[in-house]
């Protein structure tokens, strides 16, 4: 698969380099005929007769990585002291912390922000159970809940092993919405004992966001919770999907020219987000969907590989019945929308779609199909990655979102709130600025979280579901 170096692949070169005229642009040549991008070169010390430099490069995956490494090896006059992988570097110890918002440095601090202060506002609490919202963290908390069974694209990894996506989610709420989010892995994939379990800890939380759970029982998992509790919840991977995706399918027919309502779309993966991106697709009109998964196209009577989901699937999408695998749904398709797996989309696919395809190829952290294959034969191309244009990000949905709930003080999310989300993500990008590689708006735009949380809020007051006052 040919990509293009990333900074989620970086090292750290620490080399001893004889202090001779030349030699650093022998080693940046070497680099470079290695595919490396070199991003950061430094001095660390000179000894005599040698200078240690730090080589920092972005690499395409962990065997270029070494293949860099042994190329500057077999240099002479270089010695290799040691390799820093940069990403394992950053998460070193966590990547999150708490702060208190208050300093305690006397008795008279502790007396208020402890005993026996604390109990006047704990029964301040106790007789009327919505001032939580006005005196603990729960009016700008959210619960980031997972059992670790669908992690990115790398699948069941366990709930440890889930932890440094949850952490980095808890980063990206605070840093992009100032919310307060506390990532809570589960050991354990039973429904229930993850239902009961987020429901006896939901009273600390304003909102909860599930994450990574595999499908089918992430449905069931939304599903129940949604209506035992009178916390809004939501399964990012699902909903937070469809509404970037559904924001990006808005801007991309403005520069095309063509209709909403009259897209035939081909998604690939009935999962969460193929089949969330579905319901939201339908919701504004579209009415020829034909969604695949790995036994191929879904339709009305199959009978291998199905599950509640899928016979919904079956019922509410493929008018024309389509049969066959994937190659055989491209025929004619507007829009593809990979939230599948790597390299199952061919070159020879997009050449079947109709003129000026749309691909959308989401697969993290590698695409359906290499995003330098297929940019020659499409019109507009979007990618889950963030080393290329047009990054679909749930993080240019879930931080906005939940900033709206929690000042709406929302009590569930309808569609009319994501509706209105995908909305206001379209239309951070000012028409005139619309272009093939400029869709969505930057996840670093700061007006996308003021812009989707403020009509979020709205969307809660007009359909009723928020609870604080204007």
């Amino acid at each position: 698969m040919r990509t293009t170096p990333s900074p989620g692949y970086s090292i750290t070169l620490r080399l001893e380099i004889v202090n001779q005229v030349g030699m650093v642009g022998k080693i940046a040549t070497t680099i470079g005929n290695k595919g490396g991008d070199i991003i950061a070169l430094d001095i660390v010390r000179v000894n005599k007769g040698v200078i240690i430099r730090d080589f920092s490069v972005n690499a395409r995956d962990e065997i270029h990585e070494k293949e860099i490494v042994n190329a500057v090896k077999n240099i002479g006059g270089v010695r290799v002291i040691h390799v820093i992988d940069r990403t394992f570097s950053l998460h070193h110890g966590g990547k999150i912390e708490i702060h208190n918002k208050v300093p305690v440095k006397n008795r008279s601090d502790l007396a208020r922000v402890y005993t026996p202060g604390v109990a006047r506002v704990c029964m301040a609490i106790y007789h009327d159970r919505d001032k939580a919202y006005r005196y603990t963290i729960k009016r700008n908390s959210v619960l980031i809940a997972t059992d670790g069974s669908a992690v990115l694209g790398l699948g069941d990894i366990g709930a440890e092993a889930a932890m440094p996506v949850m952490e980095g989610k808890a980063m990206i709420f605070k840093e992009f919405a100032n919310i307060d989010a506390f990532p809570i892995c589960l050991s354990t994939k039973d429904t229930d004992e993850i239902i009961k379990t987020i429901k006896y800890i939901s009273p600390a939380f304003g909102g909860i966001n599930l994450e990574d759970i595999s499908s089918p029982r992430c449905f069931e998992i939304e599903d129940r919770l949604k209506q035992e509790l009178d916390t809004p919840v939501f399964h990012d991977d699902q909903h937070g999907t469809a509404v970037v995706i559904l924001a990006a399918l808005i801007n991309s027919v403005k520069i095309l020219g063509k209709e909403l309502k009259r897209l035939k779309v081909v998604i690939s993966g009935a999962g969460a987000a193929g089949t969330a991106c579905c319901k939201i697709l339908k919701e504004v009109g579209i009415k020829h969907i034909v969604v695949c998964d790995r036994a191929g196209i879904i339709y009305s009577g199959r009978k291998k590989n199905m599950n509640p989901v899928k016979q919904w699937l079956s019922q509410n999408t493929n008018p024309e019945m389509i049969k066959g695998n994937l190659s055989d749904s491209m025929t004619g398709a507007d829009i593809f929308i990979g939230v599948s797996a790597p390299n199952i989309l061919t070159v020879n696919d997009i050449k079947k779609m109709a003129s000026d395809p749309i691909v959308f190829t989401l697969a993290n952290p590698e695409p359906e199909i290499p995003p330098e294959d297929a940019y020659p034969y499409v019109r507009i191309l979007a990618t889950g990655r963030s080393d290329y244009p047009n990054q679909i990000n749930n993080m240019l949905c879930f931080p906005g979102l939940f900033r709206g709930l929690l000042d709406s003080r929302a009590k569930t999310i309808n569609e009319e709130i994501k509706l209105s989300a995908a909305r206001a993500i379209a239309s951070i990008v000012d028409e005139k600025d619309l272009s093939e590689d400029y869709i969505v708006p930057s996840i670093f735009d700061r007006k996308v979280v003021i812009t989707v949380a403020a009509s979020v809020s709205d969307a809660a007051y007009r359909t009723g579901v928020a609870r604080r006052e204007r």
